[in-house]
C-alpha cells in the first residue's frame, strides 16, 4: 500500500452503499469494492467509466455516474442551478414523453388509432417519475439513470445499465452550457 498523499484533494466520494470497482474499464475484471463515503479523485473518464485514485494511491475504474461530487467552491448566492444540479431539463423531457404517450392513448380511446398505430407512436418512449412531497425521482432515459431531486439540486440515485465506454451526449436547450467533468492531475503528474 502506498503512503498517503499530503496533496490529495478529493473530487468525489463513493455512494453510501459502497461501489463496485474494476481493474480496467471492463466488467469482466472486477476488483475489491470501494467502501461507503470513501473520498476519491476522478482522474479520467471513458464514457460512463471513471478512473479514480484513493488517498493511499490505489486506483481503480468505477461507474463514474454513481460518484457523488464534492463541492469545490460554494455556489454564488442567487446564481441559477447548473445543468448538473438543475432537474428542469430532465423534467421537461419526462413531461414531453408523458404528453406523447397521453396523446397516443387519447387517439386510441377515441377510435382514431388501432393497437398497431398506438405501438408505433409509443415505440421508444421511456419515462419515469415518482413524487413524494418535496422529493422527486426522475428517470433519465438518455443516461439510463434515476436522478433524485429535493428542490435544491439533483444527483444520480441509481443506474439501469453497466458503465459504457461510449461517450454520452445530452440534449441541451438553447443558451445552456453543460457543467464540465472535473478531472484532476495527480500530484507530480501533468497531462
Amino acid at each position: 500500500m502506498a503512503a498517503p498523499d499530503a496533496d490529495f484533494l478529493p473530487t468525489h466520494v463513493v455512494p453510501r452503499d459502497g461501489l463496485a470497482a474494476w481493474e480496467a474499464p471492463d466488467p469482466s475484471r472486477p476488483t475489491v469494492p470501494l467502501d461507503p463515503l470513501l473520498p476519491v479523485q476522478l482522474i479520467e473518464r471513458r464514457g460512463d467509466w471513471g478512473h479514480i485514485v484513493c488517498l493511499n494511491g490505489w486506483s481503480a475504474w468505477v461507474d463514474g455516474r454513481l460518484l457523488v461530487p464534492v463541492p469545490q467552491t460554494p455556489p454564488m448566492a442567487g446564481a441559477p442551478p447548473t445543468r448538473a444540479t438543475d432537474p428542469r431539463p430532465l423534467l421537461a423531457r419526462v413531461r414531453e414523453s408523458l404528453s406523447r404517450y397521453g396523446l397516443a392513448l387519447e387517439d386510441m380511446a377515441a377510435g382514431k388509432a388501432d393497437g398497431e398505430a398506438f405501438r408505433r407512436r409509443t415505440r421508444g418512449l421511456r419515462a419515469g417519475m415518482v413524487i413524494d412531497g418535496e422529493a422527486v425521482w426522475l428517470y433519465d432515459a438518455e443516461q439510463e439513470r434515476w436522478v433524485y431531486c429535493d428542490g435544491t439540486g439533483a444527483d444520480t440515485y441509481a443506474v439501469s445499465s453497466e458503465p459504457s465506454t461510449e461517450e454520452t451526449t445530452t440534449t441541451q436547450t438553447s443558451g445552456e452550457t453543460p457543467a464540465p467533468t472535473q478531472i484532476v492531475d495527480r500530484p507530480g503528474e501533468s497531462r
